[in-house]
């Protein structure tokens, strides 16, 4: 009954051969060999940067560091920027020409007019690095580290694990974030999955913490305006993705304030009726569980998912192997009617059955004649 999530920004990606523009800068960067570029110096300190016989891309003769402490990104400037161009800084809105190979010149990404905001998490880490070394117009070399990139998991189907990648960025334009709140509805709502997308995609990689973080600030971008539709059904796909990372991260008091707030919106949602009666029982609200879990019955009679959870909920109610552990409580957690646990049972104390006494003096009036005749006869 988990809200079934999917990442869908990357599903119209085909894999293609680099352009022409690039594999000129890269063929122009591979066929040169001279080391004078480097704001570091040549000699050893490069193979300690990237390895001479590891390195994936034959690139670290020419490429310097945006950061002399980072040791992850290498750059080299193809076209410098517009004179006494700042950079932009934390907070604001970019919008970047970028496209990035792997190491068999294969394209994995590429979008000519990428938009996003400094922070928000929205891009991968290297992306978000170009606050401190792109300025507007210039157009960049960046070898990143698979840790820059997509890490251990890589990203399926097409970039493997642990893969290095090398963009060509250009920074088109740099302006302060808009309200969100001021934009059109639609505008909001592109926005808003936009940041849902990438929750998924977080979502999928186990990222949970990510997730979450994705969700809300897609919430927010929304606002609380639930009048038109088109708003109600994008804050219940949200709200509900949110809750199931918030059970993943075992934050049950926040997954059930969140389904509420899905079933305030959508009283007959399914998914939601399913999570706040199961998370009610768990939490020993049993009677309330019980209403919302017949509910959902009602609605999907067929799912399997629910008769399970109802059926572990009357064992619960009825002090089934749900309950055997159950301990004391105090007088506050039963209730104010405490007296059923304090009256003494009607029923009868059981007694010794005089059958059972009847047949123990039959034993022994025949020990004691037994007894007699033996004396007699000796």
């Amino acid at each position: 009954m988990e809200t079934q999530l999917c990442c869908e920004e990357n599903s119209d990606l085909e894999l293609e051969p680099a352009e022409p523009e690039v594999r000129e800068a890269i063929s122009a960067v591979l066929d040169e060999d001279s080391p004078t570029e480097l704001s570091h110096g040549p000699g050893q300190e490069d193979e300690e940067l990237l390895g001479a016989e590891e390195a994936p891309f034959p690139l670290h003769d020419l490429l310097s560091l945006p950061h002399p402490d980072d040791r992850l990104l290498r750059k080299k400037v193809l076209e410098p920027a517009t004179p006494q161009t700042p950079n932009p800084t934390w907070g604001q809105e970019v919008t970047v020409k970028m496209q990035g190979v792997l190491e068999d010149r294969t394209v994995v990404e590429k979008d000519c007019k990428l938009v996003f905001v400094i922070g928000e998490g929205d891009v991968t880490q290297v992306l978000l690095s170009c606050q401190s070394f792109l300025q507007c117009n210039e157009i960049t070399l960046l070898l990143a580290d698979s840790q820059y990139a997509y890490g251990l998991l890589g990203r399926e189907p097409d970039i493997p694990a642990w893969a290095p990648l090398l963009y060509q960025l250009q920074l088109l334009n740099v302006r302060e974030k808009p309200d969100p709140l001021t934009l059109p509805i639609p505008d909001r709502i592109r926005i808003g999955n936009q940041k849902r997308e990438r929750g998924n995609f977080h979502f999928q990689r186990e990222e949970y913490s990510l997730a979450v973080r994705a969700y809300c600030m897609a919430l927010d971008v929304a606002g609380v305006v639930v009048e038109e539709e088109e708003v109600q059904d994008y804050r219940v796909k949200c709200l509900n993705n949110l809750a199931t990372a918030q059970l993943k991260l075992e934050q049950y008091g926040d997954a059930l304030h969140t389904s509420r707030d899905v079933l305030i919106l959508e009283p007959n949602n399914v998914k939601a009726l399913f999570r706040a009666g199961k998370l009610l029982s768990d939490k020993g609200e049993y009677k309330e569980a019980m209403e919302i879990l017949k509910k959902a019955l009602k609605l999907e009679p067929a799912t399997k998912a629910i008769h399970v959870e109802l059926s572990k909920l009357v064992k619960r109610q009825s002090g089934g192997s749900d309950t055997q552990q159950w301990k004391a409580k105090p007088a506050n957690m039963l209730g104010d009617n405490v007296t059923p646990f304090l009256i003494p049972s009607k029923k009868k104390p059981s007694g010794i059955s005089w059958k059972f006494l009847l047949g123990a003096l039959v034993v022994a009036l025949g020990s004691l004649v037994t007894s007699v005749i033996l004396t007699a006869r000796n």
